[in-house]
């Protein structure tokens, strides 16, 4: 069985072996049984169910959360001569029509999908009628409720099972802790599942966290210092492109990616950085899944995640190619406060849901007993408006009700309007002599918003509108007209969305149903935080040893590359002791910047940052407003 995998593994990718536990996940496959894969990133993980697809007559249905990533995986078969489909967006019904005729007649071998395009009955009508010979479920982890990138159209893809009850299934995930596993393997139903989990260990990748005052100039450092290929997570659309034109105007060759871009433009810059032409691609957490480029030898994270799943999984994206690569995590003493405000504060508990809830009933009218299976167009802005709710908390309480089966949301609500001053600011002033009907109007724009010369800003059109006293209806003729002026790029995305509610309204009863889950849910995030907070204050433990641990994977040694080891061997306590000595002695005559202490003293400078680390904490020194470091 395994010689005739290796005759495919040879033909198509081109090599001779497989590697880890790819043999005995093909050779399970292959005798039919149930399998889930838990691989590292960039551990193989499509090869497992591509190759034994290819050995067998018939179609692979492959589940893929993200367009992007079904896209890359479709082109990378096609280049290989195999009859590869995708059903992703923006395709009419009848070309998924055609689509399927051709997976049922015309001898393809995978079918790429999403799980929200499964649910379709005539998806599923034509699935029936294939030869199917296994069912792939990637990215399995966005099953569980318990997993960093929960989906719930994902729990329907056991529908698969009652269209093809005897198809094997594998599912397959990179980040998975045994409490997601297990979710995995109940939702899909396995029967008698044969279970493997290579080591999560990455050896060639060394983790750091550093502590920087001055991130902009540590981001600088390492980019200098990176001779390969790089990418660096932020976790702001803002923050992307602020960072980008930083390293441009340092001759670092960089762009930004996030969901904010236009799909041709994100498929021109990520050819272009596979291409080296950019070395580095400073992105949200929008980008990366699905993409190999094996070269890359610097992931940087510049703002904190808010799980260690996630961090794993992007800082897994470097070194693929076994060469070294440095995982950097850069942070200072702002961050935790940061990271509570954008993922603790925004939760929404279940009192807040249910205020929620009525408020979205009585704004539609709708009576007590009714409702179900109605539809209204929904404004969010003018909603959080009318009730004085915050907007963040907001979409993520609608997301909650939507994830729970209470409204059905229309996916255009994430969508927003931006602008970006194209003229300079004295085109601008004669511009505005000549049309004085609007200066008001562009005046609150400039006061209200920061960076409009320079980047793409997101404006709320109903705030303006409150701040100039104009109807929002006419700010937006205002912005069109600056736009055929060509005084600025404005886009506007649809901002109206179709809200349907599901169940009838019961009020208090209908949110009580789950709110066991959403205290669970609230839990988790807080956990997730509180363990990536937790990881980035152990300064003891071996950063490779912590991360496997957090997976269930015991390591018996120290990785002994990464901050925590060399300040181990690098920084003792008496050298410690001598930096600090030093230090104080220096600050008792005047101030100094870390970067300027750094210069002056005789030691390494992740010892030097160690040591003034642990004097603030001690209140042996504190931080004055030039970020100076003073005695306490």
């Amino acid at each position: 069985m395994i010689k005739d995998a290796v005759q495919v593994l040879k033909e198509y990718w081109g090599f001779s072996e497989f590697r880890g536990s790819q043999a005995l996940i093909i050779d399970s496959v292959m005798a039919g049984k149930d399998v889930l894969a838990l691989l590292p990133t960039g551990g193989g993980k499509s090869v497992c169910y591509q190759v034994p697809s290819l050995m067998s007559d018939g179609i692979c249905i492959v589940v893929s959360p993200l367009i992007a990533l079904i896209q890359d995986q479709v082109a990378a078969l096609k280049k290989k001569g195999i009859k590869a489909v995708a059903l992703t967006g923006g395709i009419t019904m009848d070309e998924v029509s055609d689509l399927l005729d051709n997976c049922v007649f015309g001898n393809y071998k995978f079918l790429y999908l999403s799980p929200e395009r499964l649910q379709h009955e005539i998806v599923q009508q034509r699935i029936e009628q294939m030869q199917v010979n296994l069912i792939a479920i990637d990215e399995a982890h966005c099953i569980s409720q318990w997993g960093n990138d929960f989906r719930p159209a994902y729990l329907n893809c056991a529908v698969l099972r009652d269209i093809k009850p005897g198809v094997p299934v594998i599912a397959l995930t990179a980040t998975a802790t045994s409490k997601v596993a297990d979710d995995i393997v109940s939702n899909l139903r396995f029967i008698k599942p044969v279970i493997f989990k290579d080591s999560f260990s990455r050896d060639n990748i060394v983790y750091s966290v550093l502590w920087e005052e001055d991130k902009n100039y540590r981001l600088l450092q390492k980019c200098r210092e990176n001779r390969r290929s790089g990418i660096v997570y932020v976790r702001t659309r803002r923050a992307a492109e602020e960072l980008a034109a930083l390293l441009n105007r340092h001759q670092i060759p960089a762009a930004y990616f996030h969901g904010g871009i236009s799909r041709a433009e994100k498929e021109t810059k990520l050819k272009k950085w596979l291409k080296n032409e950019y070395g580095i691609m400073i992105a949200t957490n929008a980008f990366g899944m699905g993409v190999d480029k094996p070269d890359v030898s610097l992931v940087l994270h510049y703002h904190i995640p808010e799980s260690i799943e996630n961090y794993y999984q992007e800082a897994g994206r470097a070194g693929r190619d076994g060469q070294a690569a440095d995982a950097i995590l850069v942070i200072n003493r702002n961050d935790e406060i940061q990271v509570e405000a954008q993922f603790l504060k925004v939760l929404p508990d279940v009192p807040f849901l249910k205020l929620l809830y009525n408020k979205l009933n009585n704004y539609f009218q709708v009576p007590y007993g009714e409702g179900s299976n109605e539809t209204f167009q929904f404004h969010l802005n003018e909603f959080c408006d009318a009730y004085k709710l915050n907007p963040i908390l907001t979409y993520n309480g609608l997301q909650l009700l939507d994830q729970n089966s209470v409204i059905a949301l229309s996916p255009a609500f994430s969508q927003h309007t931006t602008v970006k001053f194209l003229a300079g600011k004295n085109e601008l002033l004669r511009y505005l002599e000549n049309h004085g009907s609007i200066a008001a109007a562009v005046q609150v724009i400039l006061r209200t918003y920061g960076g409009l010369f320079d980047f793409d800003t997101k404006v709320n059109t109903l705030l303006l509108s409150r701040k100039s006293g104009i109807p929002e209806n006419q700010v937006q003729l205002i912005l069109e007209q600056l736009q055929k002026d060509g005084i600025i790029d404005y886009k506007a995305r649809p901002r109206d969305l179709e809200l349907t509610f599901l169940v009838p309204r019961e009020d208090d009863l209908t949110i009580n149903a789950f709110a066991p889950k959403i205290k669970d849910y609230q839990q988790l995030k807080k956990d997730n935080v509180a363990s990536m907070l937790a990881y980035i204050a152990n300064d003891r433990d071996c950063r490779n040893r912590q991360l496997l641990r957090y997976f269930g994977e015991a390591v018996p040694e120290d990785c002994g590359s990464c901050d925590v080891c060399k300040s181990k061997t690098t920084a003792g306590r008496d050298l410690r002791e001598k930096i600090g000595s030093s230090i104080l002695a220096l600050l008792a005559e005047r101030h100094y910047t870390s970067r300027r202490l750094i210069e002056v003293l005789p030691y390494g400078e992740q010892a030097i940052l160690k040591v003034l680390q642990e004097l603030l904490e001690d209140r042996n020194i504190a931080v004055n407003t030039k970020n100076e470091y003073t005695l306490y």
